[in-house]
């Protein structure tokens, strides 16, 4: 995916009277928000080097382990909407980690990107630490192409965000985030894609995404929990696919299904 920091420049956007500084602020804002648009990408399911052969607590799915991607997945055919809900989290600096450095990690829902690679029709936020700071982006994206940022929407830690995505074809459809706390609601249509989806995988994902073909510093982002999970507007969860990170041998997620329409993800660094 991409490197997202674009938070201050929204922020100092709507002061009406600029404080010394703001300019600045603004541009270089406006230069991060372009390079983040140039580099930002989500990959396909990567599986992890050394794979571990763990066995899953969950008594309705296996748990397979990738280097990017944490959740759930169902593996079948016809997959033309899926959603999930979210509470954003508040991302930490991972234990040992340095406050000079920035770490990231996302949360979507997707259509494809697992056992179909061709394509991944997905949307999502994006949320970012340095420091004491925090920044959050929803973005939406037409894989193998990068993400790009919804305007007109702000996101902080606490509100409850609805993710969906629609296959209207198996190259046009819709990404659709909705802020539940704020009312405030975004979307984008595709259409004439090139790269085809399969409609074989349902996705509810936290990501380690890339940014200029590399992962970025993965972040703690705490818990993750997709409610409402659902495809097609009724078939949930059950019998997905459990995927967790891993990094250098090192285990970095656990996640699990609750009931039919619940995927819950923790990061355990």
């Amino acid at each position: 995916m991409q490197l997202p920091i674009v938070a201050c420049a929204l922020l100092c956007a709507n002061v009406v009277l600029a404080a010394p500084g703001t300019a600045m602020r603004r541009q270089r804002a406006a230069e991060r928000l372009a390079e983040r648009r140039n580099s930002r990408a989500s990959n396909t399911l990567q599986p992890a080097e050394g794979e571990l052969s763990v066995a899953s607590g969950n008594d309705t799915a296996h748990v397979e382990y990738s280097s990017n991607w944490a959740g759930a997945v169902l593996i079948g055919s016809g997959y033309k909407s899926v959603t999930g809900t979210i509470v954003v989290p508040t991302p930490k600096t991972p234990s040992g980690g340095s406050s000079s450095q920035q770490y990231s990690a996302s949360a979507w829902v997707g259509i494809d990107g697992d056992t179909c690679q061709t394509a991944i029709l997905q949307t999502g936020v994006d949320f970012t630490v340095q420091g004491s700071r925090v920044s959050f982006d929803a973005w939406y994206e037409w894989f193998p192409d990068y993400a790009y940022d919804f305007s007109g929407i702000s996101i902080k830690a606490g509100d409850t965000i609805t993710m969906t995505v629609t296959a209207t074809s198996k190259s046009a459809g819709t990404a659709v985030i909705e802020n539940k706390s704020t009312g405030q609601k975004v979307s984008h249509s595709f259409s004439g894609e090139s790269d085809a989806l399969c409609e074989t995988n349902a996705e509810w994902i936290v990501e380690d995404y890339s940014s200029g073909g590399s992962l970025v510093s993965f972040a703690d982002f705490g818990t993750v929990q997709f409610t409402g999970a659902s495809v097609n507007g009724g078939t949930g969860v059950s019998g997905s696919t459990i995927i967790d990170i891993q990094q250098s041998s090192k285990v970095l997620t656990d996640c699990s299904t609750s009931g039919s329409s619940t995927v819950v993800c923790s990061y355990t660094g």
